[in-house]
C-alpha cells in the first residue's frame, strides 16, 4: 500500500527516506488521517517533507500520482477505502444535495455508475447529461454543472461544485531552483549569524530579574541587558548597469533583506569588475567615489565580503590594465580583486545567472578562479551554500 505513491515522491526529487515512509504507513494504520483525503495530503507531507523548499515538488508528485491512476477501481484499491471516499463525498454536500443523490439511488449508486461509465466510454465527450466529459450536467467530468459531481482532469472548476479537487497545488515557487524572493533571502541569510549584546541596556532580562527578585526577599529588582543583534559584519558589492539590468529586482530584494538581517553592513557599487574605486551613490558615481585602498584600510579582515554580479564581460576587463570600459585603470581588475581576497578572510560571489550558463571559459571562469571557486548561484540553495562558506 502506497509504495507507488512513495516512489512518485522520490522521483520528484523530494528526499524522503524509507524510515519516513514507514512512519507514514504507521500513521495511516493508526487512523491519524481517516476518511479525509485532504487530511491524508497534510499527513503525508508532514511525514515525507522536512523542508518547505520541497513543498512544490511534493504537490506535483501528489498530483502526478493521482493523475496516473486510470480509473476509480485502481484508486480505491491503491489508497482509499469505500467508506473513506463516501465520507469525503458526504462532507462536502448540503442536505439538499444529499436528498438529490438519494433520489438518484444514493451515493453508492453514484460511485457504481461512475465506474460503469468509465468502462463503457472510449472517447472524449462534451456536453450532455450522461457521459464523462466537459460541460453538460453529467455528475462526472469538467466545466459542467451537477450538484454531486466528480471533477476529472481540469485545472480549476467552473461552478465550484466538484466534490474533490484532486490536483490542487497549495504551494508554489518554493523550489530551491527558483530565483529568490525577499522572504527566502532572509531565511537563507539567517544561516550567517553570530549573536551578541551591544549598546545600551534597554531590554528586560526576565530570568535574571526573577533570580534577583527572589534573592531580594520578593522586592522587585529589574535587570536590563542590551538588545541582542547579529554581530556578523558584512560588506556587499553590487555590479550595476549593462547586463545586470535584468537582475535589478533580485538585487534590490537581496539588499533589503541584508539591511534587515545585518546590523553591521556596508555596501558599494561597481560596474563589471572592481578596480581602484567603488561608490555608494550611482547618480554621483563619477564625482563621489571610495578608494578601494580605503576599504582595505577601514574594514577589518573579519568582515564577510559578498560580491553580486553576473561576471559577464570581456576577459581583458579583468586581466589587463586599461581594461575598464569607463576609464583608464592603471592596474588590472584581477590585481585589485586579489588584494581583496588576501585582506578579507571570507569572500564569496553570488551570480544571478543560472549555473548551467556559467561555462568553463571566459570572464566567468576567470572570476571563479579569483574567488577561489566560491561562486554560487543566486538561488535558495546557492545562498545557503554561500552563507555556510562565510560562517566557517
Amino acid at each position: 500500500m502506497l509504495i507507488d505513491f512513495f516512489l512518485e515522491v522520490r522521483r520528484a526529487r523530494v528526499p524522503a527516506s524509507l524510515r519516513e515512509f514507514l512512519d507514514l504507513l504507521e500513521a495511516v494504520q493508526n487512523r491519524l488521517a481517516f476518511a479525509d483525503v485532504e487530511e491524508f495530503y497534510y499527513l503525508a507531507r508532514v511525514c515525507l517533507v522536512k523542508d518547505e523548499r520541497h513543498f512544490d515538488k511534493f504537490d506535483r508528485a501528489f498530483k502526478a500520482y493521482f493523475e496516473g491512476i486510470e480509473n476509480l477501481d485502481e484508486l480505491l484499491e491503491a489508497l482509499i477505502p469505500d467508506e473513506w471516499l463516501r465520507k469525503e463525498f458526504e462532507k462536502h454536500l448540503s442536505d439538499e444535495e444529499k436528498a438529490q443523490i438519494e433520489s438518484l439511488g444514493g451515493l453508492e449508486e453514484l460511485i457504481e455508475t461512475f465506474k460503469k461509465r468509465m468502462e463503457e466510454q472510449k472517447e472524449r465527450h462534451a456536453g450532455g447529461n450522461k457521459w464523462i466529459g466537459t460541460g453538460g450536467t453529467s455528475p462526472f467530468g469538467a466545466y459542467g454543472y451537477n450538484p454531486e459531481g466528480v471533477r476529472m482532469g481540469q485545472d480549476k472548476g467552473r461552478h465550484g461544485r466538484a466534490v474533490k479537487v484532486w490536483d490542487k497545488r497549495e504551494f508554489k515557487d518554493l523550489d530551491d531552483s527558483v530565483t529568490l524572493g525577499i522572504r527566502n533571502i532572509k531565511v537563507a541569510l539567517r544561516r550567517l549569524r553570530k549573536f551578541a549584546r551591544e549598546g545600551a541596556a534597554d531590554q528586560l532580562d526576565m530570568d535574571d530579574t526573577i533570580r534577583s527578585t527572589a534573592r531580594n526577599a520578593g522586592y522587585l529588582d529589574l535587570k536590563m541587558v542590551p538588545e541582542k543583534h547579529n554581530a556578523v559584519k558584512v560588506l556587499l558589492f553590487f555590479d550595476v548597469g549593462g547586463s545586470m539590468d535584468p537582475h535589478i529586482r533580485v538585487c534590490e530584494e537581496l539588499f533589503s533583506a541584508a539591511r534587515l538581517e545585518f546590523k553591521h553592513m556596508e555596501y558599494f557599487y561597481f560596474h563589471n569588475f572592481v578596480y581602484e574605486s567603488v561608490w555608494q551613490n550611482n547618480i554621483r558615481r563619477m564625482n563621489d567615489t571610495t578608494s578601494t585602498w580605503d576599504i582595505l584600510r577601514t574594514y577589518s579582515p573579519d568582515y564577510k565580503v559578498i560580491f553580486v554580479g553576473d561576471a559577464t564581460m570581456a576577459p581583458y576587463e579583468i586581466t589587463h590594465p586599461g581594461g575598464s570600459i569607463e576609464h583608464w585603470n592603471e592596474e588590472a581588475g584581477a590585481t585589485w580583486f586579489q588584494r581583496i581576497t588576501e585582506h578579507f578572510d571570507k569572500v564569496v560571489w553570488l551570480n544571478p545567472l543560472p549555473e548551467d550558463y556559467w561555462g568553463t571559459a571566459g570572464s566567468l571562469q576567470i572570476t571563479r578562479q579569483l574567488v577561489n571557486d566560491h561562486m554560487y548561484p543566486l538561488t535558495i540553495e546557492g545562498m545557503e551554500a554561500a552563507m555556510r562558506e562565510l560562517s566557517r
